[in-house]
């Protein structure tokens, strides 16, 4: 047990401000099962998480936010145990919330039918 200031329990999630927060207002939103992505993590618990971020957004008033969770150390998951971040963005500068570098680059079409297609396949 870890002491922390609790906003949200349900009976499979957690939900509390970010001791290390990157804005006023920082959440993490935290299964109660434990698994390391989220890809092992039932999907009740899945279905529980995101209406309570959603809560803790319109209890601040939130316009602009971004929900953040990472899956590996090289995706930049620093802790074993999913967990989804509630972070808001009060303004347009690099000063508070989350500062994201998005490095896009052209994709080829046939590329992306191909994959879409392998996909596809994968999940019917």
């Amino acid at each position: 047990e870890i002491p922390s200031f609790k906003l949200i329990e349900t009976d499979l999630s957690f939900a509390f401000l970010d001791i290390g927060p990157l804005s006023k207002g920082h959440a993490l939103v935290i299964p109660k099962y434990h698994a390391e992505k989220m890809h092992e993590l039932p999907d009740e618990y899945l279905t529980d998480i995101l209406p309570i971020a959603k809560k803790i957004a319109v209890a601040q008033g939130l316009t602009n936010y971004n929900i953040l969770q990472n899956n590996g150390r090289i995706a930049h998951q620093e802790v074993d145990h999913v967990h989804f971040h509630l972070i808001p963005k009060p303004s347009a500068s690099d000063s508070e919330g989350l500062v994201v570098g998005w490095p896009s680059k052209p994709a080829d079409k046939e590329d992306l039918k191909k994959l879409a297609e392998d996909l596809i396949s994968k999940l019917n």
